[in-house]
């Protein structure tokens, strides 16, 4: 079992940052590609960021590339999310999944949010 919980939301002006970080904890968390999905109000789940176990390989949404950048440190057990040039359309719930994780919004496990709100 992996549990993982979120921290570093906030509100934020528009062209503003926010680094996101996501704990995990369980044996076998540092074998597990990570990630970062987002859901905004009255949308579905999307995703934003993966990084494999090593940290050696990264996706991104179209949307966020070149804004955001996703890391991980396995000695900590914990991954981060550094997002810059942050837009009103960045706001949303954004949540850390790990495992057999999917772009279609799928994921083996997942933390229980935090809220990033990016006013203009």
């Amino acid at each position: 079992q992996v549990q993982l919980v979120e921290s570093g939301g906030g509100l934020v002006q528009a062209g503003g940052s926010l680094r996101l970080s996501c704990a995990a904890s369980g044996r076998t968390v540092s074998s597990h590609a990570m990630g970062w999905f987002r859901q905004a109000p009255g949308a579905e789940r999307e995703f934003v960021a993966a990084i494999n176990w090593s940290g050696g390989s990264t996706s991104y949404a179209d949307s966020v590339k070149g804004r955001f950048t996703v890391s991980r440190d396995n000695t900590q057990n914990t991954i981060y999310l550094q997002m810059n040039s942050l837009k009103p359309e960045d706001t949303a719930v954004y949540y850390c999944a790990a495992g057999a994780i999917r772009i279609s919004g799928d994921a083996t496990y997942w933390g229980q949010g935090t809220q990033v709100t990016v006013s203009s």
